[in-house]
């Protein structure tokens, strides 16, 4: 079967979704990505709205979705901050707090604003020639809960404005419905990506088994990549099961303050490998450092000190993953960008335009990232993590 006949059977499916599931149109977001219409265009991005969905603050909720090759999809976590108890959940980022440098912890809606950054930069690009996957399918499973996509809680607390309100931790729920948009586009991919940038790094481990074990059980050919998911805390396992609620297994499978490290010797055990692992994170983190510095010495600000901590808490971090299996693939770099970076380095690369305009050790994290999925994985920038 060509490409043609994959992609016009595709469309028979394809139209069969759309029919049964297509909700109304929001106009102020066709200027970013027009909803999914009937008869799609190849490499172009749309917005699907999930019925069953919903945002933080209870708003409507929905992904974003390319079609390219149906035989190489990208199953694409968005991050966009946490909230792990109640202080945190009454501090949602505005524009007003960010302008400020006020505690703001996570995105609880979906504002058009927020969703330039979701597509067409790094990995979404599709303009940028230097970006290998413009051709792949991509599903990208927007975030605005809070819950690192795997919360099944509606959760009551009081706003700095002393008024009760509810945060919808409905990040499982928006993931379960994404995948059935994913399942009903992308039926029988033979190369796959799990991927996912800040908050939604944390939620590849988590999630990767049950993408594997439910939706595409039938696909040999994976790899798995968290950018930027290292957040120490000794209550994870707690917020998991009490805050968000989330699915007993994977609360089960949190056993230490580092929640990501914890959720891969979870994947690793039932998968070994036969896929391929990958990790990417910058050297002092300026947003993570920040988070940490607020869960430790309750201020919400990066600095060096915090910085110093991230940089040893990596050293361990890169260990316990090569411990785990040798072949665990690492990007590290140290970039900074001034006026931003606030004397630490980036968050995340994936989807910023480092992923293919900077170089660590003369390798983008492109070229990276494109050797890893077509079997050759190796490492980048392992010096910078020596004293």
């Amino acid at each position: 079967m060509d490409y043609k006949e994959r992609r016009n059977l595709r469309l028979q499916h394809l139209g069969d979704f759309v029919e049964n599931s297509i909700g109304k149109t929001i106009v102020d977001f066709d200027l970013i990505a027009p909803e999914l219409p009937e008869d799609p265009e190849d490499n172009t991005w749309y917005r699907v709205i999930m019925p069953k969905g919903k945002s933080g603050d209870g708003s409507e909720y929905h992904v974003y979705v390319k079609l390219g090759d149906p035989e190489k999809l990208c199953v694409f976590f968005s991050g966009g901050g946490v909230a792990y108890n109640e202080y945190t959940a009454a501090r949602p980022i505005t524009g007003g707090k960010m302008a400020a440098d006020l505690p703001n912890y996570y995105w609880d809606n979906l504002r058009p604003f927020t969703q330039i950054m979701n597509i067409d930069m790094g990995i979404m690009n599709l303009k940028d020639n230097d970006n290998p996957f413009r051709d792949w399918s991509i599903i990208d499973i927007a975030y605005a809960t809070g819950d690192f996509h795997i919360g099944n809680n509606d959760f009551p607390y009081e706003g700095e404005d002393k008024e009760q309100h509810v945060l919808h931790f409905h990040g499982y729920q928006n993931f379960i419905e994404a995948m059935g948009v994913s399942e009903s586009l992308f039926p029988n991919p033979v190369k796959l990506l799990i991927a996912g940038n800040s908050a939604g790094a944390f939620a590849v481990p988590a999630l990767t088994d049950e993408i594997l074990s439910v939706w595409y059980p039938h696909v040999k050919d994976v790899t798995v990549l968290s950018d930027s998911a290292l957040l120490l805390y000794s209550k994870w396992e707690y917020t998991a099961r009490n805050v968000w609620k989330a699915p007993k297994e994977i609360c089960d499978a949190i056993k230490s303050d580092n929640i990501t490290l914890s959720w891969y010797r979870n994947l690793f055990a039932k998968y070994g490998d036969s896929i391929r692992y990958l990790y990417s994170s910058s050297t002092r983190d300026y947003v993570l450092t920040a988070y940490y510095n607020d869960i430790t010495n309750k201020t919400y600000k990066t600095d060096s000190d915090v910085q110093d901590a991230y940089y040893e808490q990596l050293k361990e971090m890169v260990k316990e993953l090569k411990r785990l299996t040798p072949s665990f693939g690492m990007y590290i770099n140290n970039w900074v960008v001034p006026l931003i970076t606030k004397g630490g380095t980036v968050h995340t690369a994936v989807r910023e335009p480092y992923f293919t305009r900077l170089s660590q050790d003369d390798v983008t994290m492109a070229r990276w990232l494109f050797d890893a999925v077509n079997g050759n994985v190796y490492d980048v920038g392992m010096k910078l993590l020596l004293d």
